[in-house]
């Protein structure tokens, strides 16, 4: 109860004898989209980084799927050019879907329609340029209008009995302010990461005090790292419109929290649930064995032929991703024993 009261007087609600307003409910997802996946070349030299598979289903939908299971009502791509594809992928395919109703095909028809849910809207916005994540959700700024909102990367693919969104939306309702998804990283991994502050050290929910752009491990203020899971009051986009480019001209999404803690509470979430990192090439490997580990079609043949490979054998010598990648490869292997 604490927390609450904390944020209310934030917020300059305690000892009001007005009726308190119902929070309001975060019903559109922003999805940023444009960047040029240059990890995944020459793959991605045509093929959108967001439309990789994993398993049968691309990142994009699994990050679709989401939104809509946390009872997203409208649904924003920030893309550019080069996906097109994207907007295809959710459109209407009435020749396939006629092939599939005539050739008696009804349970790939089902899979093909739940792509797109009925009574959501989706809306595409263009990124001229790649500059930066903050730069991307501004684009949205006349889509989303002056209510709260979500912003999903669809790289962090997150499994989760309650999916990671629904759980933020939940602690949203109790406490109405920006929450950012965070998890706890290694200290040397600290410089891929946004590294937030936080007032109370080990709480799952915590007011945030600071929040810095990939520092290095020395200079890191605590090992707490921001995943791609947000949900933001519209005052984040004047406080996106205030801050300065940085590096190459681009607006970090970063720098615009850092001011809007200042203006008004934000806090740190710990969500519940495994996070593959599908924006580098070992997450992504590994997400599509666990995925497909589960997978009734292909489970069954993936684990027999993981028991004839020698998988120690197979590592090399020197990896950066050897480390990072041994407790999720080593729990994927417990699946395969286990059955």
């Amino acid at each position: 109860m604490s927390l609450i009261n904390s944020l209310r007087g934030a917020l300059g609600k305690e000892g009001s004898t007005t009726t308190r307003t119902r929070t309001p409910k975060v019903r559109k997802v922003v999805f940023p989209v444009a960047g040029l996946g240059t990890r995944f070349l020459p793959v991605t030299k045509c093929v959108a980084k967001e439309m990789l598979p994993v398993v049968d289903r691309p990142l994009i939908q699994y990050a679709v799927d989401e939104a809509c299971a946390a009872g997203a009502e409208e649904l924003i791509f920030v893309t550019s050019r080069a996906k097109r594809m994207i907007e295809d992928h959710f459109d209407v395919a009435a020749d396939l879907e006629a092939e599939l109703q005539r050739t008696g095909k009804t349970d790939l028809l089902r899979q093909l329609r739940q792509a797109t849910p009925p009574g959501v809207r989706f809306g595409f916005v263009r990124q001229h340029s790649p500059r930066g994540l903050g730069h991307a959700v501004l684009q949205a700024r006349h889509f989303v209008g002056n209510e709260p909102f979500a912003v999903i990367l669809p790289d962090d693919l997150i499994d989760a009995p309650r999916p990671a969104l629904a759980q933020m939306l939940d602690q949203f309702e109790v406490t109405p302010a920006s929450l950012v998804a965070v998890e706890n990283v290694r200290r040397d991994e600290t410089s891929r990461y946004g590294i937030v502050s936080v007032e109370a050290g080990d709480a799952r929910v915590a007011r945030m005090s600071g929040i810095v752009e990939k520092p290095a491990p020395k200079d890191a203020p605590s090992t707490l790292a921001v995943v791609g899971r947000y949900v933001l009051t519209p005052a984040i986009f004047d406080c996106l419109e205030a801050i300065d480019p940085g590096s190459g001209g681009e607006l970090q999404l970063t720098d615009a929290i850092s001011l809007l803690l200042q203006r008004e509470p934000v806090f740190s979430f710990r969500y519940s649930g495994d996070r593959y990192d599908c924006g580098e090439k070992s997450g992504y490997v590994r997400a599509t064995l666990a995925y497909g580990l589960r997978h009734p079609e292909v489970g069954p043949g993936l684990r027999l032929a993981l028991r004839g490979m020698n998988l120690d054998s197979r590592q090399p010598d020197t990896s950066t991703a050897t480390a990072a990648a041994g407790s999720s490869r080593d729990r994927h292997l417990a699946l395969v024993s286990s059955t």
